[in-house]
């Protein structure tokens, strides 16, 4: 039922978008229609092998490096206060840096390949993950840590049944974060330094003044993030169902 509803809901709001674009007539903004035209037209074409498949795998590379790093140090972190008094300036300061201005930078260390787009998703991506799994391995019960030390579990042991279970809803919302910020910034450097992409194509069809085709690209980056994000939060689901009553 609740499936029927959102679908209703987006056949709405779709049909209002269109009559109000058909009746503004403004150019910038192509009706639906124009739009899943272009779509059509696009997404099918040699642009799927050549753009859409290597962008996928700079967010999934990027975000996949980014999650490990973050899960990795900010566990390390969190469970060690004398490592956290050393780095916490260090993390403040970087990441207070905003991604997209450091572009210009990764480009000058490494051209414009792909290796510079998966450091800029990596560097702008780690850190929800590295602070969510700082907070998280902090929050670790007493009484296990406690039941832990009298049943003298070995570290890893330690690690993967105490720590990491406890830490593990607050790492997946890192990882939710992390993942809509790896496809924005995966938009930005493709956009600014790329040869390939949807962000090259997005670029590329703005400069033609193909906007049908521009906002196509739009939704095929919202399209994506939403079944990224779905991807994600069923393997949150089945992997905390211990956490929910």
């Amino acid at each position: 039922m609740n499936a029927w509803i959102r679908a209703g809901v987006l056949f709405c709001a779709l049909l209002v978008w269109q009559l109000v674009t058909v009746e503004v007539g403004n150019p910038y903004f192509p009706p639906p229609l124009r739009i899943a035209e272009a779509a059509v037209r696009l997404w099918p074409s040699q642009h799927f092998a050549a753009d859409v498949l290597p962008s996928l795998l700079r967010v999934l590379g990027g975000w996949a490096a980014a999650s490990v790093l973050g899960i990795v140090i900010g566990v390390l972190l969190g469970r060690s206060r004398t490592a956290a008094d050393y780095f916490e300036f260090v993390f403040t300061f970087l990441r207070t840096l905003p991604p997209p201005l450091l572009v210009p930078v990764f480009m000058l260390i490494f051209g414009i390949s792909t290796e510079m787009e998966v450091a800029t998703i990596v560097f702008g991506s780690v850190w929800p993950v590295l602070l969510n799994s700082v907070d998280g391995a902090r929050s670790v019960d007493p009484v296990m840590a406690d039941t832990a030390r009298v049943f003298r579990l070995s570290r890893a042991r330690w690690l993967f049944g105490v720590v990491l279970p406890a830490a593990g809803p607050k790492i997946f919302a890192g990882l939710r974060v992390s993942l809509s910020i790896a496809l924005i910034l995966m938009v930005i450097a493709e956009v600014v330094g790329a040869t390939s992409g949807i962000g090259y194509q997005l670029g590329t069809a703005q400069g033609a003044s193909d906007l049908p085709g521009m906002w196509s690209w739009i939704a095929l980056i919202s399209l994506l993030g939403y079944l990224l994000n779905r991807g994600l939060l069923a393997v949150e689901h089945r992997a905390l169902v211990w956490s929910r009553p």
